[in-house]
């Protein structure tokens, strides 16, 4: 035999043996997940305040040791479950150290607010006022438009239609009271 065909064996038999490795820990993960998957979890996520992504990375990085160790303490994934809710817990408190020591920084962009520069929201608004507007007497809309949408004064409106200022200021609050009215039965305001 050649040195390369003895080095192509070598590497066959590791590629088998890897393969064989691969298998047996694919057995060895599901059928401890099947046996202590559930309990384990339940455990990890009332010890870690039932934060279930937490409790899950702690189960898969539990039952990687258990692989590790399997040979070792010569268990079955059956036999297991004793240590297996020790290391489960031995994690957890590993991870409350962790986080102690690095206590979680927010991300900056967490609290950032980011406009839109949509006009669609501006657009049903208005449409729906616009509606709502339809709504009101002929002198309610007068008075809305000039006070509100034209920006006048009690006494410019009052000069500008010829009646008395606390006329304006009457009409002013009956229109407003109207289209608050016509808007809550849009579903605008509650």
């Amino acid at each position: 035999m050649s040195k390369g065909q003895a080095a192509a064996l070598v590497a066959q038999a590791r590629s088998a043996t890897a393969q064989a490795d691969a298998a047996d820990a694919e057995w060895f993960i599901r059928a401890l997940y099947a046996e202590h998957g559930k309990a384990l979890l339940s455990y990890a996520a009332r010890q870690l305040g039932n934060d279930w992504h937490r409790a899950q990375d702690v189960l898969q990085d539990a039952a990687v040791r258990a692989w590790r160790h399997a040979g070792s303490l010569g268990l079955t994934p059956e036999a297991m479950r004793p240590w297996l809710f020790r290391v489960v817990r031995n994690l957890v408190i590993d991870d409350y150290r962790a986080r102690a020591l690095r206590p979680s920084v927010p991300d900056p962009l967490d609290d950032l607010l980011v406009s839109v520069g949509d006009d669609v929201d501006r657009l049903l608004t208005a449409h729906v006022v616009q509606e709502a507007l339809e709504d009101l007497t002929a002198q309610q809309r007068e008075i809305l438009r000039e006070m509100y949408f034209n920006g006048h004064s009690v006494a410019h409106v009052s000069e500008l239609l010829g009646i008395p200022t606390g006329t304006v200021k009457s009409r002013s609050y009956y229109a407003m009271r109207a289209l608050k009215k016509a808007l809550t039965a849009r579903g605008v305001l509650g």
